[in-house]
């Protein structure tokens, strides 16, 4: 990193933000900008003005045009960043548009996945530049109903019981990760306020509040070290 990258984010509600990555990204004086799809107007930068695009997460579905008409124009703005070459990162909702875009079936999953359960690494991972290093099995945060097929050339770098696509790799720039590295105890606290009837349903992958706030106390820790091994990996690679 001989430079500070320009790092713009797609936001899709306000519960939602960066989490950790804003504060990984202060840490190194990152150039942060932002597009908030909840406001009213708009406003996509140029992609030569971008080095990163990060595409977080949102209770919304990919397919959610009649009722979010912006997610034409979203998309097509994801597509641009990948024909670009940039670096390019979807969080759970943000790695269901990425897989969109690339052509993959994002459908409704069997079983919610909501709470903190593990995902477990492929072979394709262990040999990843940006992922190797990291242990195999991982204890994460997810919050879903949907799920994304691995796009046509992509490769598959994790899986779960409750996922078959839970991390992705297209080319050498593009990642979709379904659950959540980027929680910290504000945001997951924002999610159950914002999303508590998400909670209300039983099912082999989901938690209640309460579960979700213990268990953060010893996780969230680890999650923020494998964002921040994520991130550097992508950033000395910009």
């Amino acid at each position: 990193m001989s430079k500070p990258l320009r790092i713009h984010y797609v936001q899709h509600v306000p519960f939602e933000g960066l989490g950790a990555i804003e504060h990984w990204a202060h840490a190194y004086q990152h150039r942060l900008s932002s597009t908030p799809m909840y406001e009213t107007v708009h406003h996509f930068p140029n992609i030569a003005d971008i080095d990163w695009l990060i595409v977080m997460g949102g209770p919304m579905g990919v397919s959610d045009d009649a009722v979010y008409p912006w997610l034409k124009a979203e998309k097509d703005f994801i597509r641009k960043a990948i024909d670009a070459d940039k670096k390019v990162l979807g969080i759970c909702l943000g790695s269901q548009l990425i897989a969109d875009v690339l052509g993959a079936k994002v459908y409704r999953g069997e079983e919610k996945e909501i709470g903190w359960f593990p995902i477990i690494q492929t072979q394709e991972a262990i040999q990843d530049p940006i992922f190797k290093g990291l242990p195999t099995e991982m204890n994460v945060f997810h919050w879903h109903g949907d799920v994304a097929e691995v796009p046509t050339n992509a490769v598959c770098l994790a899986t779960s019981p409750g996922c078959p696509n839970q991390i992705f790799r297209y080319g050498e720039h593009v990642w979709g990760l379904q659950f959540h590295f980027e929680m910290t105890e504000k945001t997951i606290q924002a999610l159950i306020k914002n999303c508590a009837q998400d909670l209300a349903e039983p099912g082999r992958f989901m938690m209640n509040a309460i579960e979700i706030q213990h268990q953060a106390k010893n996780n969230l820790l680890d999650n923020q070290k494998w964002l921040y091994h994520l991130l550097h990996q992508m950033a000395i690679r910009s």
